[in-house]
């Protein structure tokens, strides 16, 4: 089964490309749990990401999983599903939410296998380093600050490890690429995804990953001199290594 990486937007026409290969793998009539973190409007986050799935697979079963602001999500929720969705929100508080129990909610996700979509958030914390959010490099603007996740310095935190790359997301649309680059250059990331909103990163158990969506898929990896990265776009439709 794979990991599926959602850099956000709520694109309806892009719906199908961009949630399909993760319920292709829950199946037509699949339990899929949505992981949300309840800031007080969890059921209307709820029924925001069932709606999406509902009509891109009808037969698709989603329940809510929600987790209470400083609260701690229990591994035996995951009994019974046929996939995962973690959502979106504030990211540092989906990896509070989700770091004291990460090795065993991994643990149950590569070993029955479970297929696991990540939308924003989700999609960072899945990582085996999370960048979870911040604006400022060692006090030097690199992305909009409203975009740092309630963080001033940017910071990597330790995720669910299903990756072995640092996810990014809102890439184009926030500008938060910036902020990828920056935790890869100084080595807090040994490499990195940004994605772009309504765009899709289906990663397979080989590793190899496709792009889909309305956006790109950018790789940055460190360079050969201290303090350099290098980049690649994909587009939809690409296959490639990671």
């Amino acid at each position: 089964m794979g990991v599926h990486l959602i850099g956000g937007g709520w694109d309806e026409d892009v719906a199908p490309l961009v949630y399909g290969p993760f319920l292709a793998e829950v199946g037509d009539e699949g339990v899929v749990g949505c992981l949300l973190l309840d800031e007080g409007d969890g059921a209307e986050q709820f029924t925001r990401y069932a709606t999406v799935l509902r009509r891109v697979a009808p037969g698709v079963r989603p329940v809510p999983l929600l987790v209470p602001e400083g609260g701690v999500f229990a591994p035996g929720e995951l009994d019974g599903l046929d996939g995962l969705l973690v959502g979106g929100g504030l990211t540092p508080a989906y990896q509070d939410a989700l770091a004291p129990v990460r090795e065993a909610v991994a643990r149950i996700i590569t070993e029955r296998p479970l297929p696991y979509a990540g939308f924003s958030a989700g999609a960072v914390v899945a990582a085996r380093r999370a960048l979870v959010g911040g604006w400022l490099d060692r006090g030097v603007p690199v992305c909009p600050d409203d975009a740092a996740e309630d963080l001033e310095e940017i910071e990597v935190r330790d995720g669910l490890g299903l990756l072995p790359y640092t996810v990014e997301v809102h890439a184009s649309a926030w500008g938060t690429f910036g902020r990828l680059v920056a935790a890869v250059a100084r080595g807090e990331a040994a490499s990195g995804v940004a994605l772009d909103e309504n765009t899709l990163l289906s990663v397979a158990p080989d590793g190899w990953a496709t792009a889909a969506g309305a956006g790109q898929a950018r790789l940055v990896r460190g360079g050969a001199e201290p303090g350099s990265v290098v980049v690649h776009a994909r587009r939809a439709g690409e296959r490639f290594a990671l």
